[in-house]
């Protein structure tokens, strides 16, 4: 018997046990031109490399067993590797909430979940669940994601590099501007993918420094061009970006100076307050109300204030107090 037969034999056994196939060992014998016992050991072989992986730093927990009531052998453990049925149907239900990709990316995308996540037998009953919501799906007008930018720039993050970019600003009809950033991380919000960066400009040292104490946001689809400005940045450990800490203080990816406000809320939720904002907590109570107290970034948590309507009083900084009663009379002007 040839040795790359038996090679690829085994890989053919192995490939259909994973997809959730019964291995009979008298079909297979007959499909593969083999006796029985050829089978057996090339299933004793598949076994043997499964255990190995068991002891692995990822723990594989598949094997493979004799099934009585299919006269074959089947794999187990598959389950730990694919997602249940209201698993993928809850991840493709945010990822068309979510609208952040094109029409032909996000039905790719759809697809690779259905095809490599769901047990075989219920890919059907899944594909069907979400085709009226792929049919209809209305993509935000913005170029694609998957095209390589999102992992090019991840890289340049992970790699440290500083780079050059041509950015489009919200008015199209403004000149795109140049700028030189500290790439920091890719964030998600409201529709659209941002690169969370520091601008930089170059001193009289010809060293690149921070322009202000706290990052810029880019809408990545407004990146038009970037190339590398061949030097890189080091981070202190105890100055690293920690993603995590800087979504609970953003609103509408507006940024600006981290403060810290204090507002009056009377509304009936107060769960959904302080989920909205993570950083909020609960300092006074009274018939009144609750006093909270949050830190946040910019302007952008103003904007999501104003959506509670009369529910909010912002009591300070006086500063952000002042701004809200500008806002508000600016509306209110608008309807006199």
């Amino acid at each position: 018997m040839d040795r790359q037969d038996k090679t690829k034999r085994i890989l053919d056994i192995y490939m259909r046990l994973c997809e959730g196939k019964v291995i009979n060992k008298s079909e297979a014998s007959r499909h593969f031109g083999v006796d029985e016992r050829s089978i057996q050991r090339d299933i004793n072989d598949i076994r043997a490399f499964l255990s190995e992986r068991k002891v692995s730093e990822i723990p594989d927990m598949r094997d493979i067993v004799y099934d009585r009531a299919h006269k074959g052998f089947v794999m187990t453990g598959l389950e730990q590797t694919l997602m249940s049925n209201s698993e993928i149907l809850a991840v493709s239900k945010i990822l068309l909430e979510s609208r952040a990709f094109t029409k032909a990316e996000i039905d790719r995308i759809l697809d690779k979940l259905v095809s490599g996540c769901v047990p075989r037998e219920n890919m059907k009953l899944v594909a069907d669940l979400i085709s009226n919501e792929k049919f209809h799906y209305v993509e935000i007008h913005h170029e694609p994601y998957i095209k390589d930018k999102l992992w090019e720039i991840g890289t340049e993050i992970e790699q440290s590099n500083l780079l050059e970019i041509v950015y489009q600003k919200q008015d199209m009809n403004e000149q795109a501007v140049v700028r030189v950033i500290q790439p920091l991380a890719i964030l998600f919000s409201e529709y659209y993918f941002y690169l969370n960066a520091y601008i930089v400009e170059e001193n009289e040292k010809g060293e690149y420094v921070q322009k202000y104490d706290f990052p810029a946001v880019f809408r990545i689809d407004r990146i038009r061009e970037y190339r590398r400005v061949g030097r890189k940045f080091k981070i202190r450990y105890s100055d690293r970006f920690e993603e995590g800490e800087f979504r609970k203080r953003i609103q509408f990816m507006y940024m600006g100076r981290l403060v810290k406000l204090q507002f009056r809320y009377t509304g009936s939720s107060l769960a959904s307050i302080l989920d909205r904002l993570p950083t909020a907590r609960v300092v006074a109570e009274d018939e009144g109300g609750w006093i909270i107290e949050a830190e946040a970034y910019g302007r952008g948590v103003l904007m999501w204030l104003l959506t509670q309507g009369t529910m909010v009083e912002v009591l300070r900084p006086e500063a952000m107090r002042n701004e809200m009663k500008k806002m508000l009379a600016d509306m209110l002007a608008k309807y006199e």
